[in-house]
């Protein structure tokens, strides 16, 4: 008997930062077709993606905010729209603009397929990996080729073992690190690739945007993720395993509800397989 697929919708909230929104519309709406995905733009002055198609996009008043309160005012929009979306929608992916959550292709699965096998304990994680330039090795991203057709490697982060996968309302913590009061659940199978440090170029820009200082810091200290990639040998595939199993043992002190791996730092290559995604 062929499996249902599920009723699977997309969220994510997102300011001054069309590139990465327009990608995440063309992966997203891929997956499970643009009228299941839902976008909140932080300012009634915000550009709306060329390639939105169908999707639900709601603009808000900008509302100026110093970073702990605007971290909590948007997951709060965000939890408040997924609660309303479970009432029609068996499955709620929320997260930034610049993640991406795969399927190993080596399940020969579409996601929509394969989040709908699964039996989600309330949530559900992938394993984070966030991907950066290796300034040795990688050139400046080429911003119409794919992501992962340009880059090799990725910082194993417990930061991006997000719970973004969601079948009960519930409320996240800021940045969709945590569900207050839940546990959570990597799959062997997903995985959340950020890519906020794919490219140095971009970061300098972004940085010029922000002010003096903030170059000087860059050009100083660069960036944590594209420092460790460029610096540190690369693990095999197989660390990946292991990594999954650190961070289910593993607690931080002061946030059980998240993942931890002792502060290890292990950068992995990404498996080739990986491109078939279309990120």
């Amino acid at each position: 008997m062929k499996q249902k697929t599920k009723r699977i919708a997309a969220i994510t909230m997102a300011r001054d930062d069309e590139f990465f929104l327009s990608r995440w519309i063309a992966y997203y709406g891929k997956q499970f077709g643009t009228e299941n995905l839902y976008i909140i733009l932080d300012g009634v002055d915000q550009k709306i993606p060329k390639n939105a198609g169908n999707a639900h996009i709601t603009k808000l008043p900008h509302v100026a905010l110093a970073r702990a309160a605007g971290d909590k005012y948007r997951i709060g929009k965000l939890s408040a729209l997924a609660h309303e979306l479970l009432k029609t929608y068996d499955i709620v992916i929320g997260c930034d603009s610049d993640e991406f959550l795969i399927v190993d292709p080596k399940t020969r699965q579409t996601l929509a397929n394969y989040l709908s096998s699964l039996k989600i304990h309330t949530t559900v994680s992938g394993l984070g990996l966030d991907i950066g330039q290796h300034m040795n090795t990688e050139a400046p991203l080429d911003m119409d080729a794919p992501f992962l057709e340009q880059r090799e490697y990725a910082l194993i982060s417990t930061r991006y073992t997000k719970p973004v996968v969601i079948n009960k309302p519930v409320n996240w913590g800021s940045g969709f690190h945590s569900i207050k009061n839940h546990n959570f659940h990597i799959d062997p199978n997903l995985y959340l690739l950020h890519f906020g440090a794919v490219d140095m170029n971009m970061l300098v820009t972004k940085a010029k945007k922000r002010g003096a200082d903030w170059v000087n810091h860059l050009s100083r200290r660069g960036n944590g993720t594209i420092n460790i990639i460029t610096k540190t040998k690369p693990r095999p595939e197989k660390f990946m395993h292991t990594a999954r199993i650190m961070q289910r043992m593993f607690r931080p002190i002061y946030a059980f509800d998240k993942p931890g791996m002792l502060c290890l730092k292990r950068v992995v290559k990404i498996p080739t397989r990986f491109k078939k995604s279309g990120v």
